[in-house]
């Protein structure tokens, strides 16, 4: 039996975390390689420390993506986020390259080749997950502890002076009643902020954006609101922890609020099913909570390296179904090819939409006219429930 009345909590970090730069940076070269040619193959890290950036990894592309562009998409990024600091400048940080050939061991299990379907770049097992506890479909404290440091970058980046740093995190802790999310039983929020400025001046730059992001009466107590608790933060970012592509996996997906098959999303081309499936996963589960076929579910896939087809499909709707699970899992195989190929195809993922993904979570966004965050679209509905007659 589920518990009705209890906490939970979710963190998030921000676009100016050190992981988070090494996600965009990530990112930002699979959208080169994309927009150079839509079937390019990408598996690129990055690490960032002191004024240094360092990118590794296999790729298989047009040669006009050369080794000064890499350079160049990483700076742009590091200046997106707005890193002009003594310890990371966008300018002048030592970026170190060594990116190599992709392995013909794997283009050949991942290639289409004669009669083989395209297969999978690599085994595991992706979740999808989604609810009713906000109208995107999220876990709440996930969702809030986003907004949150959303709303505090969008300010930074209109007012340069007014005192936040790009690196920041926050953590959201939801007291739930009837298994619902009622209200915040205590908010921590830790920002970079320029020297001079004092911890109560920091809290009260911060307490706003917390307040218009909750919904109304929800804020915790004076006591529970925590903001910068060690007292100063004015080295962040690289400068002050080094960072990695892939290590923020949780803030990345639903926050603790589902499982998570342990791969990262950012630095890879849609045929790693590590971030194409995970994104099929989220779409089918959103579409069967849209479709009122549950009021939760999480779904599950899995697949074997150069293999086309997934190994599972496993629905769980914590017993909020309306169908049995065994129905939906064979009406999800019915509405959508879940081979690698299919995914990608069907989701339009071979296109440059990914370096906007690396902060913030990728999923509970908005889709773009562009085709961004096409795996949030509820467009399943309907041929979800023909399967089901």
């Amino acid at each position: 039996m589920p518990r009705k009345n209890f906490q939970f909590t979710s963190e998030s970090v921000s676009e100016g975390h050190p992981d988070k730069v090494c996600d965009r940076i990530s990112d930002a070269i699979v959208d080169l390689f994309l927009a150079a040619d839509p079937l390019s193959r990408v598996a690129v890290e990055t690490l960032t420390t002191t004024n240094r950036i360092v990118l590794a990894g296999e790729v298989r592309g047009p040669d006009t993506i050369t080794p000064d562009k890499l350079e160049q998409a990483a700076r742009n990024a590091v200046r997106a986020i707005g890193y002009e600091q003594d310890g990371f400048h966008w300018k002048n940080a030592e970026v170190s390259i060594h990116v190599h050939q992709q392995s013909a061991d794997i283009a050949q299990g991942v290639d289409a080749a004669g009669n083989k379907d395209e297969g999978a770049g690599d085994q595991g097992i992706m979740f999808g997950y989604a609810c009713r506890e906000t109208p995107v479909l999220m876990p709440a404290p996930i969702y809030y502890s986003h907004k949150i440091l959303e709303a505090m970058a969008a300010a930074r980046h209109r007012d340069v002076n007014m005192g936040f740093g790009p690196d920041s995190k926050s953590q959201v802790t939801l007291q739930y009643e009837n298994g619902k999310p009622v209200r915040a039983s205590s908010i921590v929020v830790s920002t970079q902020h320029s020297e001079g400025l004092s911890q109560e001046d920091v809290r009260e730059l911060v307490r706003p954006f917390v307040e218009s992001t909750l919904p109304e009466g929800w804020m915790c107590s004076e006591e529970e609101f925590y903001v910068n608790p060690t007292g100063k933060f004015v080295i962040g970012g690289p400068d002050g922890d080094a960072g990695l592509t892939g290590r923020k996996i949780i803030v990345d997906t639903y926050g603790g609020a589902a499982p998570h098959g342990g791969g990262a999303f950012s630095g890879k081309d849609p045929t790693k099913v590590d971030r194409s499936a995970a994104y099929a996963s989220r779409y089918l589960a959103k579409n069967v909570v849209a479709a009122d076929l549950a009021e939760k579910c999480t779904i599950q896939l899995s697949y074997a390296i150069g293999v086309s087809k997934p190994l599972s499909i496993y629905v769980d709707t914590y017993g909020t179904g309306t169908v049995d699970d065994a129905k939906i899992e064979n009406a999800i195989a019915e509405v959508m090819d879940l081979s690698p190929r299919g995914i990608r195809e069907h989701l339009q993922l071979s296109r440059p939409i990914y370096e906007r993904t690396s902060a913030y979570g990728h999923f509970g966004r908005t889709p773009d006219a562009d085709g961004g965050f096409s795996w949030e679209k509820t467009d399943l509905i309907e041929e979800l429930k023909s399967a089901l007659d």
